[in-house]
This record gives structure tokens, sequence and C-alpha cells, in this order.
């Protein structure tokens, strides 16, 4: 059909119609395999505006076509609204209409409406000479566009993995740098904070673009802890010797730790220390939510992200895994929460946490204390970022 044509009753002509109609007639000499230019859309679907309920309508409409290869002629389809709507996996008729409007502004087909509105084909002796429905012209005439439109999604989706991926890798060093520096004595304090302000939940939808800033920051705090541990080398602070390192980093003297609140106190051995509920964690120790892309919604989470702080605070690994064996995973994470919630009280956060290693070895140590006096604490600014 070589005029524009208009759509039936109210619905007005919009310039983006002409515009699919114009760019629908290009499809002289082209064939098309519906199905993997179908794919091609789907994979595409962001840059063309359509959701995916929108494609359950256009492959409905794909399946009135009768053969696999799209060319020039009867690309006109007039099925009913019902017999679309069971196509569409028994769609609803009202939103059936509404992914229609929406495949047309978006340019996918083309209403080609007949003088009352109906869908129909009149047929002759050589089979259909005139049809009215919906024109999937457009399908086959854009079918290398979409072809492009895909490989630019699928390449986009690579560098946003990559750059997930490089954030994290990021993270994790930046983190046991600082582990290396404070077991040498050093006074890191202002790299923590600093990383500590990168440790943000990313959105739930990366692209390379939006993360980019993130990964300059991190790749220049990365090579400042390079350079700053390569200075530690130089002057002899840390000499070397690993073994040596961690005998000085884990010498803290437990005299000198601070005394947990009386209320931390002894529960006794032989007393039943109830489970600990993740949720008044984090009520409690909302800081520790930050630095965990999904909240902190499991024990495994929190356990994961406490292995992540406890490098920042300067809590070495085997202090760590002797928390861990003494109080159970679970019961070592959460104490590594409420250190990292009283981290400007806590003067070595490595001497504190081995300090109730051993009193919980010793059958006098519960974080049920600790917990509950960090809730009284809690201001109703640090309640509601925990979503409480």
């Amino acid at each position: 059909m070589d005029h524009i044509t208009t759509p039936f009753g109210r619905r007005t002509l919009s310039l983006g119609m002409v515009a699919t109609q114009i760019g629908a007639r290009a499809t002289e000499g082209k064939v098309a395999h519906k199905w993997k230019t179908f794919r091609a859309i789907a994979e595409a679907k962001e840059a063309l505006g359509v959701s995916d309920r929108s494609l359950v309508v256009l492959n409905a409409l794909l399946t009135c076509l009768p053969e696999t290869a799209m060319t020039a002629r009867e690309l006109v389809v007039f099925p009913s609204n019902r017999a679309l709507a069971l196509r569409a996996h028994g769609m609803a008729e009202t939103t059936l209409r509404r992914h229609l409007g929406a495949l047309v502004q978006a340019g996918l087909i083309v209403r080609r409406d007949s003088p009352n509105g109906k869908r129909y084909a009149l047929r002759g002796g050589e089979g259909v000479e005139e049809a009215y429905g919906f024109d999937l012209s457009p399908v086959l005439a854009r079918a290398e566009e979409f072809e492009r439109l895909a490989a630019e999604a699928a390449a986009e989706r690579r560098a946003s993995t990559l750059a997930r991926g490089r954030v994290t890798i990021y993270r994790r060093d930046i983190a046991k740098m600082i582990e290396a520096g404070s077991a040498a004595g050093a006074d890191w304090r202002s790299y923590r904070e600093a990383f500590a302000a990168l440790c943000y939940r990313l959105p739930r939808r990366v692209t390379s673009t939006s993360v980019a800033p993130l990964l300059a920051d991190l790749h220049s705090l990365a090579g400042e802890l390079r350079k700053a541990l390569e200075g530690l080398l130089e002057t002899q602070i840390l000499d070397g010797n690993d073994s040596q390192s961690g005998a000085h980093f884990e010498s803290s003297n437990p005299d000198t730790i601070i005394d947990p609140e009386p209320s931390f106190e002894q529960e006794g051995p032989g007393k039943v220390v109830r489970d600990l509920p993740l949720a008044l964690v984090r009520q409690a120790c909302p800081d520790i939510v930050m630095y965990d892309r999904g909240g902190v919604v499991t024990w495994r989470e929190l356990i994961s992200t406490a292995g992540l702080v406890r490098g920042m605070l300067g809590v070495s690994a085997s202090a760590w895994e002797d928390a861990k064996d003494a109080m159970g995973p679970e019961n070592a994470a959460a104490v590594v929460a409420g250190i990292l919630q009283r981290a400007e009280a806590i003067k070595s956060p490595g001497g504190y946490l081995r300090g109730l290693t051993e009193k919980s070895r010793a059958g006098q140590f519960s974080p049920w204390p600790m917990m509950l006096a960090l809730l009284r604490q809690a201001s109703p600014i640090s309640k509601s970022r925990c979503g409480t």
C-alpha cells in the first residue's frame, strides 16, 4: 500500500506512525527468519522501549504468519482479539489492546484498519487481494537494525558484567591491602574511611557507564594503597616475613582492650544461649548493611560481609577464624558488626575481638547483651537506615 493509512475511530495519526509506515515499505527483495528476528528484538527490547508482555503479543502475531521465512508478500495478519489473546497465553483483551498499542508506538507493527475497523481479508482467485489487520512489515524491514541493536545490547551486558566483576575485585584487593598495612602497624584510618565511602550498594541495573565513576575512584584508592605499601617496605616497617608480621599483629595485649559494657558480661557456663535473630543484628548494627549490595538479608550474607569488614577494621584473618570457631560463624559475624558500629570507640578492634573470643570460650560472653545495648543506643536515624 503506497499511501499513509490512518487508524480507525478516535485513534489519531502520529508522526511516529507515519515514519513507521514509510520505513515498512523497504521490504522488497528482503528475506528474514521470523524467529531469529524476534529473538533479536527480544535482546534489544530496552533500546526499542518494549516490555516482556508486549513481546508476548508480538510473538502471538508472528505465529499467524504461515511461513518461517518472512518476505514482502502477505505480512498483514488479521486474528480476532479473542484468537490473539489465546495465542498470547490467555492474556486479557484489555491488556492485549494496550500492548498492541505499545507495539505500534515502538514501530514494530502498523495498523491496517478496514473501513469498519474489523480485521479480515478479501480473497480472490489468486488468494488474498486485500487484508486488514496488523502489518508486520516493520519486522522484516528493520531486521538488520534489530540484529545490530541486539549485538550492542549483548556487548553492553558483557561490559556491565566485566565492570561489576572489577568492582568486586577492587573492593577485595583494597580490603586486604588495608588489612596488610594495619597488620604492619600503620594507622590507615583515613584509607578505611575512604574505602567505606566506596562500598555503597550497586544499583540493581548496572551499566558500564553508570559504574565508571566508582571504578575510577576504586582504581585511584588502590593505587594510593599500593604506593603506601611500597613505602612501608622501603622503610622496613614491614620486613617481608609473613610469619613475623603476623605474630607482631596477633600479639595484641588483651589488657589494653576496651572492656565491654557491664551488660555485655557473663551469662555463665551452662546457661542456654538463645539464637540471635538476624533482624535484631540489622537493627542494632545498621552500618554493616551498607557493605553488602544485597542488604544483608541472610546469615550467609552477614558472615561474608563481616569477613570483608574485619579486614577494614584491622582484624587479622586468624582472629576472625578463632572467633568463628569459639562463637560460631553467626555470632562472630554479629560481633564484628557490633565492633563496626562502635568503631570510633574501640581503639584496637583486633584485640577487642580476641578478648571477646576468650570470654566466649570460657562461657562468659554472648552477643545478646551487646546487640541489646547497641539497640538502646541507636538513634531514630540509624533505625531508619535499617528499614525499621
